[in-house]
């Protein structure tokens, strides 16, 4: 029998008999999420299909939603670009702009403005976002008093500054006289979950504060792609070798991994990641269900799914990684809890189970199963060039060891790779990264800084450039502990050296002498190179550790302009954040 909102469907449709069907078919059984999502790819194919509009006098911008986003791997953009598309289908004027093409004017006769931006690492902004969020924190930022924003924030709960760059942006704008269109959202790595619900109560508050306009178009100042649709599917890849870089006595276990992709057609550059899939293991769930006294049988419903608790953990939740969020969601509900004094401190040392280790939580599977993170893939940045290697890609991982309540527990998937034998198969799938690129010209110099498993993608490049014939020069800093038994890839680089494709290496190992001697300090030595290195041109790429490295070096860095130049740090800053915007300063942080 036929309802009458079929009925209607039937009636108002220009699908076919078998097209609607398909559509309810697939509409059927789908979450509110869900729902919304294939509506935003399926309005980002019309708006596709339509041609661009030319931008618009100033004056529009008092009748259109402006949609800016700040991406450093392509989240932000695509929940942008999921908005635009949606609020077009909606009758709205928009504007889709990434922040580096976005100036205070601009943001000063703006009336509309929704904002996508993602905090990368432990609290640093997305290098396209640099220089505008400076401009907007000085004293010639614009009053705001016309402006209805929203924001939507980005950023992974297993860091203690989870969201901090989206957070700091709303309050900013709060503090400039803007008043909230929608309240700010804070997306975990479950983007969708919160970007959904977002989207509906930008786009409901939107469209009464604007009002439909008949002939809206988007514009588009780049040509935008929703990454939905283009999303790589998981691929098989066979293990070829898997060698240990490190020698047998070091304390740090790092691996080289060879995969073969076979005829699985997957293409990669250098600068890309990697995405492994791997469940949590079954004595991890067991441990979990035993500590907390849940029964693995018990069925849950959650997000419009139903599995039993065991396969929501195996599978669908995270196990060896805390979020802030369920730290304090457990110690909220538990003020007693041991480690409650610990706070976020845990976010690097404890795993899930450790706090049922520690203390009892009486939650029930529901509670758990809805608390817990959602699983995610885990990303390695690519350490070869297909130009070198053809159908194989490299990977290089650090065991991740922790002891948390008095036990050894390792990283999901550093321990899983770690342990595979040649002939294993593991799910993979390319996570590509534009943002981390070799210079088109094969003439300009590389300065690359890659402090442990950093390094992996500096291998990537140097086999490209040998690949390509390149012609620029390449300097490599490296950092471990101790020379003799970390130094990752030292046959390699010193047989480039010796064919003259590596041209300068320096590097710096923090346990071998009285004191300790990192990367920069390296770096702070050799500054009037370095600095006349970038005034011939030079790339700069930093990879490697966000928490501590990364900030580290770019102090230095910043430094050793200053010293060289003869300028102040803010001029230096300056500097930097300019080679970072016209993509000479590039970073792949985590």
């Amino acid at each position: 029998m036929t309802s009458a909102a079929d009925a209607l469907s039937l009636n108002a449709s220009p699908l076919s008999a078998e097209q609607l069907h398909t559509l309810q078919q697939l509409s059927a059984g789908a979450s509110d999420a869900a729902l919304w999502w294939i509506s935003g790819y399926l309005a980002g194919q019309a708006a596709l299909r339509a041609p661009q509009a030319a931008p618009k006098a100033n004056a529009v911008s008092q009748s259109r939603l402006t949609v800016v986003y700040a991406s450093q791997t392509g989240n932000s953009k695509a929940a942008a670009t999921a908005l635009a598309r949606q609020a077009e289908s909606q009758g709205l004027a928009v504007r889709l702009v990434n922040i580096a093409e976005y100036s205070l004017a601009e943001l000063g006769r703006e009336r509309y403005l929704a904002i996508a931006i993602s905090t990368q690492g432990d609290g640093d902004p997305p290098d396209d976002a640099r220089i505008f969020l400076k401009q907007l924190a000085g004293a010639r930022a614009p009053k705001l008093a016309d402006l209805r924003y929203t924001v939507l924030a980005l950023g992974d709960s297993s860091y203690a500054k989870f969201c901090e760059i989206g957070r700091k942006l709303d309050a900013r704008l709060a503090e400039l006289g803007g008043s909230r269109l929608a309240e700010r959202a804070d997306a975990d790595l479950d983007i969708e979950a919160t970007a959904a619900p977002w989207r509906l109560s930008t786009l409901s508050a939107a469209v009464e504060a604007i009002g439909r306009s008949p002939a809206a178009t988007v514009t588009l100042l780049r040509p935008v792609t929703a990454a939905v649709a283009a999303a790589t599917h998981w691929q098989s890849a066979t293990v070829y070798a898997n060698q240990r870089l490190t020698a047998r006595d070091s304390e740090v276990d790092v691996r080289h991994l060879e995969l073969s992709l076979g005829d699985s057609g997957l293409r990669y550059e250098p600068g890309d990641s990697l995405e492994v899939q791997i469940d949590n293991p079954s004595a991890l769930v067991d441990e979990f269900l035993a500590r907390s006294g849940l029964d693995g049988d018990a069925s849950v419903e959650h997000a419009g799914q139903r599995r039993s608790l065991r396969d929501w953990l195996r599978s669908e939740r995270e196990l060896t990684r805390l979020s802030a969020s369920l730290l304090s969601a457990v110690f909220a509900a538990h003020p007693e809890h041991p480690l409650q004094a610990a706070g976020n401190s845990l976010l690097d040392t404890h795993q899930v189970v450790d706090l049922l280790a520690a203390g009892r939580v009486e939650w029930d599977a529901q509670r758990w199963v809805a608390a817990l993170a959602p699983l995610k893939p885990r990303a390695y940045s690519i350490a070869s060039a297909q130009a070198e290697v053809g159908d194989e890609v490299h990977l290089t991982v650090a065991l991740k060891r922790s002891h948390g309540a008095g036990i050894e527990r390792v990283g999901l998937a550093s321990g899983h790779l770690a342990a595979l034998a040649e002939g294993a198969q593991v799910k993979v799938r390319v996570e590509a990264n534009p943002r981390f690129r070799l210079p088109r010209d094969g003439s300009r110099d590389l300065i690359m800084i890659g402090p442990g498993t950093g390094v992996a993608p500096f291998r990537a490049f140097l086999q490209q450039r040998v690949a390509d014939g390149a012609s620029g020069r390449n300097w490599l800093f490296f950092g471990h502990r101790h020379l003799r038994s970390e130094f990752l890839y030292q046959t390699e680089w010193l047989a480039a050296l010796k064919r003259g494709q590596l041209h300068r290496l320096d590097v710096a190992f923090s346990r071998d002498g009285p004191e300790r001697r990192y990367v920069q300090h390296v770096i702070a030595e050799r500054a009037t190179e370095l600095v006349s290195w970038i005034d011939n041109g030079a790339h700069l790429y930093l990879c490697g550790d966000a928490k501590r490295m990364a900030r580290d070096v770019e102090a230095t860095l910043i430094d050793a302009i200053a010293r060289v130049r003869g300028i102040d740090s803010e001029a230096a800053s300056d500097e930097l954040d300019a080679l970072s915007s016209a993509g000479r300063f590039q970073r792949d942080v985590y």
